[in-house]
């Protein structure tokens, strides 16, 4: 047996919440079967039997389920996982029968709040799961601030009349600019979706792409494949898109734009021994660049402003 008690990390249930919600008077641990734990709608996080998940397995096997999962009834009849998707899964593998959950009646928007903030303090998370994790997040905030009851918008927000995007910028640390590009992905066709989880195809040429019908898409994708190409840059995606607004995307004019050398008059090369002391050690070159492009499009701004 791997590693010891000491090892495992205890979330707490505001952690767990997202800090968004607190237990009531009445809530109480039950344990349920696994069998009657359905995962939630359109869960936007992956679930995968790797070695963080071999661990918490066998943390599972030697100490159970240390913190419970949420809940909510189904309709037709067991619960849906509004947190606790890795848990059961790590209990099945570890052969339990049951896990511990808190099982809670909450709408839609209330369940999808804290599915996402419950996983977004997941230490890695893929683009695709930030996409649609946040579309989801947002489009409930936006549906909570409609109505009159609470809401876990808090009262400070709502008396600024901040906007739901701006709320949640604040809540997961990332510009609204930075939001609108992940959630812009969730347009994108499932392989090429796939390119930028994998670090193939960066986040802002995709989010060119993004804008191509779906057909085109395939035919990107396609080309890239099956030609040999590498992913766009982001002035061969500009100029994707530019021509699908005019006419419509064939093979041999996607090969055409692909074949294009890349612009050469401006060239920058970032050591990457500098670059390590300004990023935690863990960041992926993808990570860099958008907090780079990030901070540029600041630095532009305030020049913009200036000029004016």
């Amino acid at each position: 047996m791997k590693g010891s008690a000491a090892k495992i990390q205890m979330t707490s249930l505001d952690d767990l919440f997202g800090g968004s919600a607190t237990l009531a008077p009445t809530d109480q641990i039950q344990e349920i079967t696994l069998t009657e734990l359905h995962p939630f709608k359109d869960h936007p996080f992956h679930v995968v039997d790797d070695d963080k998940m071999q661990e918490m397995a066998e943390s599972v096997t030697q100490y159970g389920v240390l913190v419970p999962g949420i809940v909510r009834p189904r309709p037709e009849g067991g619960y849906e996982i509004v947190a606790g998707h890795r848990r059961k899964r790590a209990s099945e593998l570890a052969g339990k029968e049951t896990m511990p959950v808190i099982v809670r009646d909450m709408d839609d928007d209330e369940a999808t709040i804290i599915m996402v903030d419950s996983n977004l303090q997941r230490e890695k998370i893929l683009p695709s799961e930030k996409a649609f994790a946040y579309k989801m997040k947002l489009d409930a905030m936006k549906h909570q601030g409609q109505r009159r009851d609470l809401t876990c918008v808090p009262l400070a927000h709502k008396l600024d009349k901040k906007k739901s995007r701006e709320i949640l910028s604040e809540q997961v640390g990332e510009s609204q600019d930075q939001i609108r590009r992940y959630i812009r992905l969730t347009e994108l066709v499932p392989r090429l979706l796939a390119l930028v989880d994998k670090e193939k195809l960066p986040l802002r040429p995709a989010v060119e792409v993004s804008y191509l019908p779906l057909d085109e898409q395939e035919l990107l994708y396609d080309v890239i494949e099956d030609k040999a190409f590498g992913p766009p840059s982001m002035e061969q995606a500009k100029k994707l898109r530019e021509y699908s607004g005019r006419t419509e995307l064939t093979t041999s004019l996607i090969i055409d734009i692909l074949s294009d050398e890349k612009p050469s008059s401006v060239k920058i090369t970032l050591k990457k021994k500098r670059l390590n002391q300004y990023f935690p050690k863990d960041y992926t070159q993808q990570q860099m660049e958008e907090v780079i492009f990030s901070l540029l499009e600041t630095w532009k701004r305030i020049n913009e402003g200036g000029a004016e």
